[in-house]
């Protein structure tokens, strides 16, 4: 019997689930792909007299209300976005304070509260957007998640580790090691076309991570804030950052997987 037909079909099917994939990909980025492109023609100077990070705070306000107003986005998402804002907001206050400076926003603008442009909530609020887009596009659905109590637990204990490891040490890596320990048998379950496929939550999210941290190289050469070190010159951003930003996507999907809309889709592992 000849097998060469159904390897073709095999491999027309993956071509097409993975046009699928990367379509539903970028459906779900649509706020992230937006603004980031916004951030990046944006001259530094601002436009017709108005500082660039004000322009940049309307211009997610706009796409966050143009997405509801077209149904891209439910209230419900809207409402975590918003949370994802304010989370992003006070751990940028802190970074940024004259006792810590981790980084700085250089520029001048009316809506800098505490040394942080309003707008920079929005690049932790795309992260949560992203995660609820997704979640809808791909009908995900989480399979062995721990028990909600031990989930929150190490998300709260990783938000607080970004403020205390300035002061008691950094236990980032112990952290990851709890997380990876809790999630290790979890299971994302995604339809990119008509089949269930599966991978292990732990690789999407440290993926995910990886994005944010190319993301943030480009935020930085184009100026929009500077670590220390790249002050004088640009220089490409720690390796040691895609950890940290791997360690807040999973809390981001510790929110996201709290929303009452999504908690039927996740089967709790048994204890």
């Amino acid at each position: 019997m000849d097998k060469r037909p159904r390897e073709l079909g095999c491999l027309r099917r993956g071509l097409i689930e993975f046009l699928y994939f990367g379509f539903k990909n970028a459906r779900s980025c649509l706020f992230v792909f937006t603004f980031m492109a916004t951030v990046l023609v944006m001259p530094r100077v601002g436009l017709f007299g108005i500082p660039r990070y004000d322009l940049l705070l309307l211009v997610a306000l706009g796409i966050q209300c143009s997405m509801v107003y077209a149904k891209l986005e439910t209230w419900d998402e809207l409402k975590a976005v918003c949370l994802f804002h304010v989370v992003g907001f006070a751990l940028e206050a802190f970074k940024v304070s004259g006792s810590i400076e981790s980084w700085s926003y250089p520029d001048f603008a009316y809506t800098k509260i505490l040394g942080v442009p309003l707008f920079a909530g929005f690049m932790y609020a795309s992260v949560g957007s992203y995660i609820v887009q997704a979640w809808r596009m791909f009908d995900l659905r989480i399979r062995h998640h721990p028990p909600y109590w031990m989930a929150a637990l190490i998300a709260t204990l990783i938000y607080a580790n970004f403020f205390t490891h300035h002061y008691i040490g950094d236990y980032r890596w112990y952290l990851a090691a709890c997380a990876l320990g809790l999630y290790s048998r979890t299971v994302v379950i995604y339809r990119p076309l008509d089949r269930d496929r599966q991978m292990p939550l732990m690789l999407g999210l440290v993926l995910i991570g990886f994005f944010i941290w190319l993301a943030e190289n480009m935020g930085t050469f184009w100026g929009v804030w500077r670590y220390p070190n790249q002050l004088g010159a640009w220089s490409i951003v720690h390796i040691s950052k895609w950890s940290s930003w791997s360690l807040l996507v999973i809390m981001t999907f510790t929110i996201v997987a709290s929303l009452k809309h999504i908690k039927s889709k996740i089967h709790i592992a048994e204890t």
